[in-house]
């Protein structure tokens, strides 16, 4: 099936919703020392976990509408599962809000591919008060079908919830689907320190699962998840004794093996179900796998197609989601999927694969807006050291700063793509102020002028990004020319390599500004060969700054480029460093250009201002409003002559 055809199963949906999931809810972190003790973990990576939540995460990315029913704290963890939910595209209507209770956490280390030491903090935690009263029934009844899970059934107010949502969904010709989910020790078996076990016996268990099969039509587990439903330790048996009670298809998870499916008559062999084979990939965290598999089985399910390509799909997630370390937030999404299937990889260990990960980097991180309008902040005003004393000089310097993003706050008035690039470092109010008021934010990582680059400090460049926000792109100014001599372009290409790597492993936007200019003969086509090198290396940041081309020809070489090498690319900044009242109309032939995106306006914009503000020439109010009134007819510029066509909605991103 090729994909075109595989991008067609997505359409034909009548009902608002395709699933809706209940139950758990974590936030999981899981420890980055890879063989390691949970003892001696140093950092943890963060995200949501939770089966349902997994469930429905997954089959969003995969182009699903998915919903989940579950509730969380009223604290920062219990904001994050919600924010993430809704970033995910996940509709959170049924995310209750509990005052009471803290969002419960997941933490585990991989000491080996068969070691998971886990523990689970669910003590009294909000998702466990779940009761009938949280489930909506419109949500239900708007949606193809419900997902219920095994460990709510643990819980007296859980399993009539639960109950609640079969009733609905029976009313309205909803499927129901079980994940059987067991997890022993949430059900009271084993303690604490028994969070990795996967299977015990428990006729408490057999006869709470027991009772709900014949409500569905679809029933999911590994082999020993469908043992304890049937209270039998065979699992022929197991599916015979299920299907005795249940006319459901039932779908056995057999890890790298892939699958079965039994639909119908339970055959006497194994052999003789319908057996998808799994991929053969290298094993890095199992944990979450089984519900990416979930996630990739409904995408065929929930669409009519035949079992056994809901299971390729299936298994593809789940492959994919073995291979690396986190849950939700490393499954797949649609294009990843598509590739995977279509493609391969040429690699067992698929978290090594670079076009898997960019795949996955541009279909399931992008955040950020379309299009930005960013002011520069200098690294420090010259003042002809006016200051009366360096303690007074760096307050007002960082009061500048926050002027600064004020003028570029009141120039937004809460539209998105607007912000600032911090060209030296910034203080904790700045980077507050900036997120508060809604801003694009990014930061220059390389030291100014640096040739070839160097970065702040002695340590490791990765070490000093992970002190900054998540949020904050990282920015990099190359002075980069393709006939520079080969040692210096070896040393530059190094560093933007090394750059690359450290953002992405850190989830962090990368732009990176080719600035070839006074460093070579610059030709029409230059910065289109420098774009077309960088890329031939594998070096694949979000945004390109560029400065302004005179000729319409040199942006749609650098287009060219981009559309050739990655399509996903965000686009191209103008970056803007002439004099304030000599730069707009510069901005004409870029803003001609689809590729052009915005621009960075540089830092003449506030050189001027700042020297008098330093000096005490000048009140923070008529630094604002200086400030702004500059930002402001540069972006009016921009606007006046750019076509709103061009401005399409990201062809990055979901």
């Amino acid at each position: 099936m090729p994909p075109t055809a595989f991008a067609a199963i997505l359409g034909g949906v009548t009902t608002p919703l395709d699933l809706v999931a209940i139950g758990r809810v974590s936030v999981d972190l899981y420890g980055q020392q890879l063989g390691s003790r949970l003892e001696d973990i140093a950092t943890f990576a963060k995200g949501v976990g939770g089966c349902p939540a997994n469930v429905a995460i997954g089959a969003a990315r995969l182009g699903l509408k998915a919903a989940l029913i579950t509730r969380v704290g009223d604290e920062a963890m219990g904001r994050f599962v919600r924010e993430q939910l809704e970033r995910e595209g996940v509709d959170t209507r049924g995310v209750q809000l509990d005052r009471e209770r803290l969002t419960p956490l997941v933490l585990l280390s991989v000491r080996d591919p068969e070691t998971f030491p886990l523990v689970f903090y669910r003590e009294n935690c909000a998702d466990s008060a779940l009761s009938p009263a949280d489930i909506d029934a419109g949500l239900i009844a708007s949606a193809r079908a419900v997902l219920l899970t095994g460990t709510h059934f643990s819980l007296e107010s859980g399993a009539r919830a639960q109950r609640k949502a079969i009733d609905v969904a029976r009313t309205h010709a909803a499927r129901v689907v079980l994940d059987v989910d067991y997890r022993p020790n949430l059900w009271g078996i084993g303690g604490h320190g028994a969070g990795a076990s996967r299977y015990a016996r428990s006729a408490r268990v057999t006869e709470a699962l027991s009772a709900v099969l014949a409500d569905c039509d679809l029933i999911v587990g590994t082999e020993e998840e469908l043992h304890i439903a049937a209270g039998v330790e065979d699992t022929l048996a197991a599916v015979r004794h299920i299907r005795d009670r249940s006319p459901a298809v039932i779908v056995a998870k057999r890890g790298a093996q892939g699958c079965v499916v039994f639909e119908g008559r339970t055959p006497k062999r194994i052999e003789d179900a319908l057996v998808v084979a799994g991929m053969d990939v290298e094993v890095y965290n199992v944990l979450g796998a089984g519900d990416a598999f979930l996630a990739g089985y409904l995408l065929g399910y929930l669409r009519d197609e035949p079992h056994e390509r809901s299971a390729r799909y299936g298994n593809a997630c789940g492959a994919l989601a073995v291979s690396r370390l986190l849950c939700s937030s490393e499954f797949p999404s649609r294009a990843e999927l598509e590739h995977y299937l279509y493609s391969g990889s040429e690699r067992r260990a698929l978290r090594a694969d670079p076009q898997l990960n960019h795949l996955h980097w541009v279909t399931t991180q992008r955040r950020g807006p379309q299009s930005v309008w960013a002011l520069t902040i200098p690294a420090r005003a010259e003042s002809g050291e006016a200051a009366a004393a360096a303690g007074e000089a760096a307050e007002r310097r960082s009061r500048l700063e926050q002027l600064a993003v004020g003028a570029a706050a009141q120039v937004a008035a809460g539209r998105a793509g607007f912000g600032v690039l911090l060209e030296g470092p910034a203080s904790p109010v700045v980077l507050r102020r900036a997120q508060e008021a809604g801003l694009w934010l990014a930061r220059q990582v390389a030291q100014p002028a640096s040739r070839p680059l160097e970065f702040p400090g002695a340590g490791s460049l990765a070490v000093h990004l992970s002190e900054w926000p998540t949020g904050v792109t990282a920015a990099c100014r190359c002075q980069y020319h393709p006939q520079d001599p080969r040692e210096l372009r070896d040393a530059q290409e190094r560093n933007l390599l090394r750059l690359a790597a450290a953002c992405r492993a850190q989830g962090r936007e990368l732009l990176i500004e080719i600035s070839p200019g006074g460093v070579g003969v610059l030709q029409a086509d230059t910065d289109a060969r420098a774009l077309s090198r960088l890329y031939e290396l594998g070096i694949r940041p979000d945004w390109w700054a560029l400065e302004p081309q005179r000729r319409e020809t040199s942006w749609e070489s650098c287009a060219r480029v981009i559309g050739a090498s990655d399509p996903w690319c965000r686009g191209i900044l103008v970056a803007l460093r002439g004099p304030a009242g000599q730069e707009a109309p510069l901005v004409a032939t870029a803003a001609a250009s689809p590729v052009v995106r915005g621009l960075i306006a540089g830092g003449s914009m506030i050189d001027d201002v700042a020297a008098a503000w330093l000096s005490g020439q000048k009140s923070a109010e008529s630094v604002i409003a200086e400030i702004a009134g500059r930002f402001r007819a540069l972006v009016d510029a921009w606007s006046a002559v750019r076509d709103p066509r061009l401005d399409r909605a990201d062809g990055g991103g979901r």
